[in-house]
Formats: structure tokens, sequence, C-alpha cells
């Protein structure tokens, strides 16, 4: 029995160019997931606002941040990984690298995992907070992707992983290191932001009240896949294992994208604030991306820092999310290894 075992990521552009941009953002933003209002709107604000005027602008963080070595930094992290739970695994278990925009596409990983003779499929989108937009977008295209095999075998899905030991370790692992030597006044959790209807659509109104405002209420049946209270859940558990106490550390939000209302507290708008409490050295981990991409390196190591620094602070250090640590490997083997009663690994068998 052959077990594969896909890991799917966002995405990237094929390369920092406004045409590839151009490309991977038509198929990013026309994601009913992504975007979800009505087909005509969507299609208005794709053509006539966004794909007329932002490739070029996207294009160009892009470049500041792909690498001459390497090329996308998302997807370097992506085939590193994949390479070392490979490793890590027996070998009668197939590790597969699909990306739910641009290449490698999860068609190909499936084609690549089927040639393989894979007779059981775990899927885990590495998205450790559950949204409709990345996670439930990858495993609805995953989906509908084996639904046109004739003969479909068993798969496994994970909806997320905010929370679980082998994840939070890891992070506190390698995020250790870096605020020892950095020695921040404050620590910011900033986590990829998402439209506030994303969150109302999977909070359940009769379980759970739930205003938007201040922390988010205890994960429970009412909120099972919300979002913002997942972030929330993940923040306590590393800010608990990096021994942080509550006045060390805030949480934001970055990445908004329009006029419509996301989740709060905005990223830069909570620095002014963390400035006038005589903050100067802040340190800033993202938790909701496990690899490296346009939205860390960019938008935060430069942009964030940039305002940081405009402000009066002192210095601001973006902590690397895991990228292809072995310390990542192993939870992610973990992670993997409690889904199925396939043994994974060696060791399982003992």
């Amino acid at each position: 029995m052959k077990h594969g075992i896909l890991l799917i990521n966002l995405g990237t552009p094929d390369a920092p160019t406004t045409g590839a941009v151009r490309t991977y953002l038509r198929q990013f933003l026309n994601d009913p997931r992504v975007v979800d209002i009505h087909p005509l709107g969507r299609w208005l604000l794709l053509n006539l606002i966004i794909l007329p005027f932002r490739p070029a602008k996207s294009a160009a963080a892009y470049q500041q941040i792909w690498s001459k070595e390497h090329g996308s930094p998302l997807l370097h992290y992506g085939q590193v990984l994949r390479d070392k739970v490979q490793k890590r695994l027996k070998p009668e278990v197939s590790v597969a690298l699909g990306m739910r925009y641009g290449n490698p596409s999860i068609a190909s990983a499936l084609q690549h995992l089927q040639s393989q003779g894979c007779d059981s499929l775990q899927v885990i989108p590495l998205f450790p907070q559950y949204s409709s937009a990345a996670t439930g977008s990858a495993i609805a295209e995953t989906m509908r992707l084996i639904q046109e095999s004739w003969d479909i075998s068993d798969v496994f899905f994970h909806s997320d992983f905010h929370a679980h030991l082998a994840f939070i370790d890891a992070v506190v692992k390698t995020s250790t290191p870096h605020i020892e030597d950095f020695k921040p006044d404050h620590l910011l959790f900033s986590y990829h932001g998402v439209p506030e209807r994303h969150v109302k659509k999977s909070d359940d109104p009769k379980k759970i009240e739930c205003s938007l405002q201040g922390p988010c209420p205890k994960l429970s049946d009412g909120n099972r896949f919300c979002y913002r209270a997942q972030c929330y859940a993940s923040t306590e558990a590393i800010a608990k294992g990096l021994n942080l106490e509550s006045n060390e550390y805030s949480v934001s939000f970055q990445s908004r994208l329009g006029r419509t209302p996301w989740i709060k507290p905005y990223t830069d708008l909570v620095l002014p604030e963390l400035k006038a409490k005589g903050f100067k050295k802040l340190a800033l981990i993202s938790p909701s991306f496990v690899a490296d991409c346009l939205e860390t390196l960019e938008e935060i190591g430069i942009r964030t820092k940039e305002q940081w620094l405009e402000l009066g602070g002192e210095d601001l250090r973006l902590i690397p999310c895991l990228n292809a640590e072995d310390t990542w490997a192993d939870a992610l083997v973990t992670i993997l290894q409690e889904k199925t009663s396939v043994p994974l690994t060696v060791e399982t068998e003992k």
C-alpha cells in the first residue's frame, strides 16, 4: 500500500514580472472564496480596477524579495520542506507539493502521487489557522480534482493545526534564538487579515456572541472555524511557550485590501500606538505563514520596518517563519502521523 501526502501552499508568480504577476493575480482573485461577491462584481473589480494597475506595483514588490539563486522564497522553502519531510518517511510514502494558484499546481501534484501508485492520500494545506479563502479553497480545489477520477481511494484532510503542540513547539524553538539575540521591548504577532464578513460566515450567532473587537472568545462549537479566534488561540499558546507576560506582546492583522472592513486591529495602525507607549525595539512574528513570502519579507520586513523607523522607533526585527527548518519538518511529520493509522516512519513500527 502506497500512501501519498499532498502539501499545499497559496502560490507564487512564475517570475517577478508584470505579466507573470497579472496571470497569478487573475487566478487568485477570481476565486469566489477569496473575493466572495457577485460574479459580475468580481469580474468588474478584477478587470477594471485591479488587473490594469496592481500587477506592476506587485511585481516591483516581488523583485525586492526574489532570489537570484532560488527564485520565489515561498516556492523554494516549500520544495526544501517537501524533500525534508520525504526523507523522514518510509519509502512507501510519497510527498508532493502543490500550489493553490500558480505552479506547481495541485493538479500536477496529484498526478505525480497517482503515478507513484498511491492508493491513499493525506492533504494538508500549510495554513495553521483555518480560513475559507485559503484552507477552504485549497481543500475545495483538491476535492474537485479528485472527484474527476473514476476510482477514489481514502482521502484525509487537515483543516488546521493552529494550536497543535508540535506546531507551537516548532514556532517557539525557531523564534527563541532571534528574540534572545534582538532583545525587543515588545513582540507583535501580525497575522494575515481577512474581511470581517468571512469571519461572520464561519461563526454561529446562535452559539456564540462576537463583536470582532478585542481578544476573541475561546474556541467552541460556535466558532470552531473562526479564523480570528484561531489566531488568538495560536498567539496565546506561542506566548506561553515563550514565557511572555500579557503586556509583552500584542496581536494585529495585516494585508487588508479594498474598502470593506477587515478584521482588526490593523498592523499599520497598531504601530503608532506601540510607539506612543514608549517601545523602541519591536520584534514582529507572523504565525499565519509557515514560509516567508511577499507578505512577510516585503510587507513587514521592508515597509512595516520603514513605518516603524519613521515613527521614531529604534529598530524592527522580522522573526523568520518556520520555512524549512528541521524542527518544522519534524513537527509536520508528527501532525501527519496523527491523521492516519498508516505508519509513516520506520520508528512508528517499533
